[in-house]
């Protein structure tokens, strides 16, 4: 039976595979080989997942460490078929490099795993809920990186046009799943705890979050070209996503929160 124990096992070959696949795309600037070394790495990931799954006999999903598998293995597949599609090296390097931070994280911080879920969890709701917000996660972090470059070009010259409407494509996207992802969270908690929305401070945080990415997108169907405010609020918007996903527990006013179940 796969436990975290294993997780080691699984975690070093991974992390050199996408090493491997960083160092192909720049030094040697193999694409085919750089696309195998990173899509064998995460078919290794997703095998622990699915063995850590059957072992646990429940979603790893509960945990803050068990979201980082997911994050993980969601950004390295998005990062590796986009470098594949579009070819933007920056794209790969950073979610692989992202990718390994998380199974670092993971390594360094392990956590108490428990083999059950608390009532509240055991709901039909719970995976599609956290793999797409997960997934959701993952582009927008993507965009985030994006944004960043095209404020780094505006020091320079004019921005990429063509890295801009992939920079609005990935916002599009994450933005979309993060919608579908609260609602199925509403119909979660209208189940679970008799109400769809509660102002509890995750639900404020998110509220918050949508808003941001919604300003965003509204201010891009008006212009040409993004201005550095306009690229300056992905990158809030993700601040705020990062206070939702993570900051928000570590907040007083969090810890009677129905949205906190580490402890």
């Amino acid at each position: 039976m796969i436990t975290w124990t294993h997780f080691i096992s699984f975690a070093l070959p991974v992390m050199i595979c996408w090493l491997l696949a960083i160092l192909t795309v720049h030094l040697i600037k193999q694409k085919a080989w750089a696309i195998t070394f990173s899509i064998t790495g995460i078919f290794i990931f997703a095998a622990f997942i699915v063995l850590m799954w059957i072992g646990m006999e429940r979603p790893p999903m509960r945990t803050m460490g068990e979201t980082r598998l997911w994050y993980t293995f969601f950004l390295s597949a998005i990062g590796s078929v986009m470098y594949a599609k579009w070819k933007y090296s920056w794209i790969l390097s950073f979610s692989l490099v992202v990718a390994s931070v998380f199974i670092l994280i993971n390594l360094l911080k392990p956590e108490i795993h428990s083999k059950n879920l608390m009532p509240a969890l055991q709901s039909i709701w719970f995976v599609p809920h956290v793999t797409v917000y997960i997934l959701s996660y993952s582009f927008l972090s993507a965009a985030t990186i994006a944004a960043i470059i095209l404020l780094y070009q505006f020091r320079k010259q004019e921005p990429n046009l063509r890295l801009v409407a992939f920079t609005d494509n990935l916002v599009y996207v994450g933005f979309g799943l993060l919608m579908i992802g609260l609602l199925i969270g509403a119909v979660w908690a209208k189940e679970a705890w008799g109400h769809y929305w509660s102002w509890d401070p995750k639900e404020t945080w998110a509220f918050i979050t949508a808003a941001s990415y919604l300003i965003y997108m509204h201010i891009r169907f008006r212009e040409s070209k993004p201005g550095r405010f306009t690229l300056w609020l992905v990158i809030i918007s993700f601040v705020f996503l990062m206070v939702t996903w993570k900051g928000v527990n570590y907040l007083p006013s969090a810890q009677n929160s129905v949205h906190v179940y580490s402890n």
